[in-house]
């Protein structure tokens, strides 16, 4: 059967916004941090560069869409090995998580974002913390903070047309053969109709720190047990908050479960490029169970006040020398700031019950 001319243009559509959001996220996280040299430029700058005109106050900046989750980490002990957290000890560990859509706008239809997310917030009975943020690429499409800085030039509406440049964004992916691998995933990714059917990724690797001190590098990635994987168009008359729906309908069911499986790197893994997907046959570890349990509107919800920084790890994980991965923090803590500010301002402007 062939495909629709609308279908195909809905496609095309699809894919080159899911190129614009991860780019123009990225980018501005390495430009946040200064990482092309340029000191006029600011994280406040590149937070302005998110909101836009008009920003959502009292919202994160990216991601500004999603729902607060409540679960339990079970761990197996199967990574206890490679790692001195007390994390991944056998035994339980509660976390507060997040599942979002990609964008600034808190008030998105769930079906139009072409990248989903799910973030962790982990905190110990010995006072250890982890901060993960995963989404659904596996990948992303260059290496450096100047192909960046290229990708978005050639993704940006060209003044006279108000449109991007096909010819331009052409040239650069040619210019660019490392991106091969996340065209090929952008290709034939196809959305679900739930959070909970979605796998989410680390991307960037990380190092395992085992109690000997000695490292191994890893990415993960939060597989989901269900295997109910309608196409996202069984949900499409559910409205704009369809996603959010459907999780609450299936936790009023049965909790929601996915494994955290650990891929090893070996020695010829670059572990600081985030534009190469590790061959299949690389070591996995299944180091145990997210469970979640329980959902809440992010407004009033426990996950609210949270920044997902990758950045916050415990003992047993450290970051590797990937740039994209250490120049993120600049612009989660700006991101923040504002909405914390915001936050506190609607808060003492409000009417206060029974005052006199």
């Amino acid at each position: 059967m062939s495909t629709s001319p609308n279908k195909k243009i809905n496609i095309n559509k699809r894919y080159s916004l899911i190129f614009v959001v991860i780019a123009v996220l990225v980018f501005s996280f390495l430009y946040a941090a200064g990482l092309f040299g340029n000191k006029d430029v600011t994280a406040q700058d590149f937070v302005n560069l998110q909101q836009s005109a008009k920003p959502y106050f009292g919202f994160r900046r990216a991601h500004a869409k999603g729902v607060c989750l409540q679960g339990e980490f079970i761990a197996n002990g199967a990574l206890a090995p490679f790692s001195q957290s007390s994390l991944f000890q056998a035994g339980s560990n509660t976390f507060t998580g997040r599942f979002s859509i990609a964008g600034n706008n808190p008030l998105a239809p769930d079906l139009a974002a072409p990248v989903r997310s799910f973030a962790l917030s982990f905190t110990t009975t010995d006072g250890e913390h982890w901060r993960t943020g995963m989404n659904t690429p596996p990948v992303v499409a260059v290496r450096t903070p100047e192909a960046f800085f290229e990708q978005l030039t050639a993704l940006s509406p060209d003044p006279a047309t108000g449109k991007p440049d096909p010819s331009k964004i052409k040239a650069f992916f040619q210019a660019h053969p490392e991106s091969a691998t996340f065209n090929h995933w952008k290709q034939q990714y196809q959305a679900t109709s739930s959070f909970a059917t979605e796998q989410y990724h680390s991307i960037n690797a990380f190092y395992l720190i085992d109690a000997k001190g000695q490292r191994r590098a890893a990415r993960w990635a939060a597989v989901p047990q269900a295997t109910d994987k309608q196409p996202e168009n069984a949900i499409a008359n559910a409205g704009p908050d369809a996603l959010q729906l459907e999780l609450a309908a299936r936790l009023a069911q049965q909790p929601v479960k996915f494994d955290l499986m650990f891929t090893l790197a070996n020695q010829t893994d670059d572990e600081t490029d985030p534009t190469v997907l590790w061959p299949d046959d690389r070591e996995q570890v299944n180091a145990g169970t997210l469970v979640i349990t329980q959902w809440q509107a992010q407004q009033d919800g426990t996950c609210n006040g949270i920044t997902f920084d990758p950045l916050v790890l415990p003992k047993g994980i450290e970051a590797t020398k990937d740039p994209i991965l250490n120049a993120r923090g600049a612009a989660y803590a700006e991101s923040y700031r504002r909405r914390a500010k915001e936050t506190l301002l609607q808060q003492t402007n409000q009417p206060q019950q029974g005052a006199h």
